[in-house]
C-alpha cells in the first residue's frame, strides 16, 4: 500500500439533501440527521415516498435502482446489495448509526440486510467507494446507511395525540399475504413513541423460465446440465427452494430536548422461518427431495442514542450511541428420504457495540477561508455460540457435532477513530484530509475431533483519505479524491466450514488483511430541474481473498461428499477494479419526475489456482454493465400517480475460477436482460393505493451470481390507512 502522502487526488459528489418539490412534504421528525459523511463523497438516497412507490419486496430491493448498485439474490429470502462489484463483508451495512456487519459474514453474498424491515426504514444513503476513515472495516467498496421512521413530533402541539397504521400487501408471483399495524404516539411537545409489528408469508416464486446458457449444448455437454440451480418444478417456472415467513416488531422512543438535540430508545426484532437456500435446495449434485433450509433466521437489535449540540469547545454537535446485537440461524439438511440422516446447526453471535461521533462549527481562518472538522471512535465486541448433530431417522439416533459451521466460544473484537478536518474557502472549493487508526482481534479455539487448528491473532491498520470539490462556474462541480480502505479477515474467513455455490468452503487461518485503495473523479451538473452525475474510479486491492481448491479436513464428512472443497487465499500481487457511474434527473417538471442511471466495472487479479500462478485472470462475481431508468408523474391536487421503469444488464462472460465453478452462474456466464415495470397510485394525507406491475413482457432473467431466477409476470398491491385516533 502506498503512503498516503503520496496519493494524486482524485474524485467524488456531494451529500446533499435534494430539493423539496411542490409534491414533496418536510415532516418535522425527532431525529437530527448528520451522519459522519463528506459531502464529496458518491452518494444516493432513496426515499421513503420511492420506498412506498417501487412496492420494494425488501430492504435490499430498496436499492435496486440506485447507481453503481447490483443486488444479488442467494435465495427468496435472502438478498445483498453489490457496490461498486464487491459485497458481503466489503460493503458495511449501517442502522441509525450502529453496524449490522458481524465476524460471520460471509466472503460473499449474505442475508443480513433482508433482516432490516423495509417499512421501518425512513430513507436509505448509500455510500459508493472506500469509506473505511468514517466507518471503520468492511467499509472497503461502499456503505449503507439505514436512517430508521421516527414517531412524528408536532412542537406546535400539546396534550396526547395518537395515530396508527394498518398496511396490507399481496403479490402474485409467490403468492405472498403480509402487513404492518403501527401506533404513532405524540406525549406533550417533546416525545413521541412508535410501536409497530409486521408478519408476511411468501410461497414458491413463479419466474418466467429457464435463462438458458451462453455456451452451446454440445460445449456444455449433456451430463452437466443437472449441475445448475435454480431446481424448478414440473411446470418449468415455479422454483423450488423457494418461500418463506416472516415476522417482526419495533419499539422506538424519541425525546426532544431542542431541534438540534434528541434522545433515543430503540428495539427492532426480526424473524424468518422456512426459508430455504435456493441453491441448496436442493443441492446440483444431489437428489430432488435434498434441501438446506434456514429454519430460523433471527435478528434482534437493542440500543440507545442521543444527540446533543452544546455549543462549548467548538463543538457543533455530539452523537453517542451503544447497544447490543445478537444475530442467530439454525440450518437443516435434510437427507431423511435418500440418506437417513438430518443435519442441525445452530449459529448466534452476541455484538456489543457503541459508537462517538462528532463536528466542529467553522472557525473562520482568514477572509472566506474556514476550517472545521469531523471526529469519532467506534467498536464491537463479539461472541459466537454455535453446535450441530446429525440425527439418522431411520433408527432414530442422534450424534452431537464436534463443530458446527463456526466454533463455539470463538470472539472478535474490532474499532478505531478518525479525524477529518475540512477547509472551505467560501462556496468555491473545500479539502478534506482525514485518518482512522484501526484495530482488530479474533480468538477460535481449536478442536482436535474437527481438526480445527486454535486461532489467536490481531492486526492494526491506518487509513486515510483526501477529498477536494471546486466549483469553477455556478452549476459544476468538479470531485477528487482518493479512499484507503481496510478490511481484516473475520471468523467466517478463518474458521467457516460451510456449503457455498462453488461447493465447500474450508476455514485458512493464516489470511491477510484486505487493504484497497480508490482513485475517484467526478462531475456534477445542476441545472435546477436537471441533474447530472457522472464518476470514473480505480481501485487497488492488495491481499484480495479469492478461492481455490483445497484439501477437506480430517473427519469432515460434509466437506468430502461435497461436489468440491475450496479456500480463502491472498491473492500474491494487487487486484484492480475500475469503472464508471452515470446518472442523470429530472426533477418536479409539470409533475413528471424521474432517473437514468448506468454503471460499469471490471475487474482482475492473479490466479488464486495452484499451477496458474501470475495469470491474471477477473475478480469473481463483479456485475455486468447495468442500468435503469424510472419515469413518474403526480397530480399534485389528487395525489394521483402513474410510472414506468426499466432495469437492464448486459451479459456478464468474464469469470473467476470460482464463478464457473459455481452452480448459480449458468455455463459461459450470465445472459442480459431488459425487464419493464408500470406503476400506478393515488397517495394521500391518510390514506395511499398502490400497484406494482413488474416484468410485464414476462423475460425471463437472472441477477448475476444468484441462484432465483427473476419474478415472472405479476401485480403487486399495498394499501395503507392512517386513521387519526386522538
Amino acid at each position: 500500500m502506498r503512503p498516503l502522502s503520496l496519493i494524486v487526488l482524485l474524485a467524488s459528489p456531494a451529500l446533499a439533501s435534494p430539493p423539496v418539490t411542490p409534491d414533496e412534504s418536510i415532516e418535522v421528525r425527532g431525529q437530527t440527521e448528520e451522519e459522519a459523511v463528506a459531502r464529496d463523497r458518491a452518494t444516493t438516497r432513496v426515499t421513503k415516498k420511492e420506498l412506498d412507490e417501487r412496492l420494494v419486496a425488501s430492504t435490499p430491493d430498496a436499492l435496486r435502482f440506485s447507481p453503481g448498485v447490483y443486488v444479488q439474490q442467494t435465495g427468496h429470502g435472502q438478498a445483498s446489495p453489490f457496490i461498486r462489484g464487491r459485497t458481503g463483508q466489503n460493503t458495511l451495512l449501517l442502522f441509525d448509526g450502529l453496524r449490522i456487519n458481524h465476524a460471520l459474514f460471509r466472503q460473499g453474498p449474505n442475508q443480513y440486510l433482508f433482516t432490516v424491515d423495509s417499512r421501518t426504514v425512513d430513507h436509505i444513503d448509500v455510500v459508493r467507494g472506500s469509506a473505511s476513515v468514517e466507518f471503520g472495516a468492511d467499509a472497503m467498496t461502499g456503505a449503507v446507511l439505514l436512517a430508521p421512521v421516527d414517531p412524528r413530533i408536532d412542537p406546535t402541539r400539546a396534550g396526547l395525540h395518537a395515530e396508527a397504521l394498518a398496511a396490507v400487501r399481496y403479490v402474485t408471483q409467490d403468492d405472498q399475504l403480509g402487513g404492518r399495524l403501527q401506533l404513532d404516539v405524540q406525549l406533550g411537545r417533546q416525545t413521541g413513541v412508535l410501536l409497530g409489528v409486521g408478519a408476511r408469508s411468501a410461497g414458491p416464486l413463479e419466474a418466467s423460465g429457464d435463462v438458458g446458457h451462453l455456451l452451446s449444448q454440445d460445449e456444455i455437454g449433456v451430463a452437466l446440465r443437472q449441475k445448475q440451480v435454480p431446481t424448478f418444478e414440473e411446470n418449468e417456472r415455479t422454483m423450488m427452494g423457494t418461500g418463506f415467513d416472516e415476522w417482526t416488531a419495533d419499539a422506538r422512543l424519541v425525546h426532544r430536548f431542542s431541534d438540534e438535540a434528541h434522545a433515543t430508545l430503540a428495539a427492532y426484532v426480526y424473524r424468518q422461518s422456512d426459508a430455504p437456500r435456493t441453491d441448496q435446495c436442493p443441492p446440483p449434485e444431489a437428489d430432488l427431495r435434498e434441501c438446506l433450509t434456514y429454519d430460523e433466521q433471527n435478528r434482534t437489535h437493542v440500543y440507545g442514542r442521543t444527540a446533543l449540540a452544546p455549543g462549548w469547545l467548538l463543538l457543533d454537535r455530539v452523537d453517542a450511541a451503544a447497544g447490543f446485537q445478537r444475530a442467530f440461524e439454525r440450518r437443516s439438511l435434510d437427507r431423511s428420504e435418500t440418506l437417513g440422516s438430518l443435519s442441525v446447526g445452530k449459529d448466534g453471535i452476541d455484538i456489543w457495540g457503541g459508537r462517538l461521533v462528532g463536528a466542529s462549527r467553522p472557525t473562520r481562518l482568514v477572509q472566506d477561508l474556514r476550517l472545521s472538522a469531523r471526529f469519532g471512535v467506534d467498536g464491537t465486541r463479539e461472541a459466537v455460540d454455535s453446535s450441530g448433530f446429525v440425527e439418522l431417522t431411520r433408527i432414530q439416533v442422534r450424534r452431537e457435532q464436534p463443530r458446527s459451521q463456526y466454533v463455539d466460544g470463538s470472539t472478535y473484537a474490532q474499532g478505531g477513530a478518525y479525524l477529518s478536518p475540512r477547509l472551505e474557502w467560501g462556496q468555491r472549493a473545500s479539502l478534506r484530509i482525514g485518518g482512522r487508526a484501526a484495530y482488530a482481534a479474533a480468538k477460535v479455539p481449536g478442536d482436535e475431533d474437527s481438526d480445527t487448528t486454535a486461532v489467536d491473532r490481531s492486526w492494526t491498520a491506518f487509513v486515510g483519505n483526501v477529498g477536494l470539490e471546486v466549483r469553477p462556474i455556478a452549476p459544476l462541480t468538479v470531485l477528487l479524491s482518493v479512499e484507503q480502505g481496510f478490511r481484516p479477515p473475520n471468523l467466517d474467513d478463518i474458521s467457516g466450514r460451510q456449503a457455498t455455490g462453488r461447493g465447500y468452503q474450508v476455514e485458512n487461518a493464516d489470511l491477510d488483511p484486505e487493504r484497497a485503495i480508490t482513485y475517484e473523479a467526478g462531475l456534477r451538473l445542476d441545472l435546477g430541474r436537471v441533474g447530472l452525475e457522472g464518476y470514473v474510479f480505480y481501485s487497488e486491492i492488495s491481499d484480495l481473498m479469492e478461492r481455490r481448491l483445497a484439501e477437506c479436513p480430517d473427519g469432515d464428512r460434509e466437506c468430502k461428499a461435497s461436489r468440491a472443497s475450496v479456500q480463502l487465499v491472498n491473492v500474491a500481487e494487487t487486484a484492480t477494479i475500475q469503472g464508471v457511474e452515470a446518472t442523470l434527473r429530472l426533477r418536479s417538471w409539470h409533475g413528471l419526475r424521474g432517473a437514468a442511471s448506468v454503471a460499469w466495472a471490471e475487474g482482475e487479479s492473479d490466479s488464486p489456482v495452484v499451477g496458474q500462478e501470475g495469470e491474471r485472470v477477473p475478480v469473481s462475481r463483479i456485475p455486468p454493465l447495468n442500468g435503469t431508468v424510472e419515469l413518474t408523474w403526480t397530480h399534485a391536487d389528487s395525489g394521483l400517480y402513474l410510472g414506468g421503469a426499466s432495469r437492464w444488464a448486459a451479459e456478464q462472460t468474464r469469470l473467476s475460477f470460482g464463478d464457473q465453478a459455481d452452480a448459480r452462474i449458468p455455463f459461459g456466464g450470465t445472459p442480459g436482460y431488459r425487464v419493464f415495470d408500470a406503476r400506478a397510485g393515488i397517495r394521500q394525507d391518510r390514506f395511499m393505493l398502490a400497484f406494482s406491475f413488474e416484468n410485464f413482457t414476462d423475460e425471463p432473467y437472472r441477477i448475476h451470481g444468484s441462484s432465483v431466477n427473476g419474478p415472472a409476470r405479476g401485480v403487486a398491491v399495498n394499501l395503507t390507512l392512517r386513521p387519526e385516533l386522538l
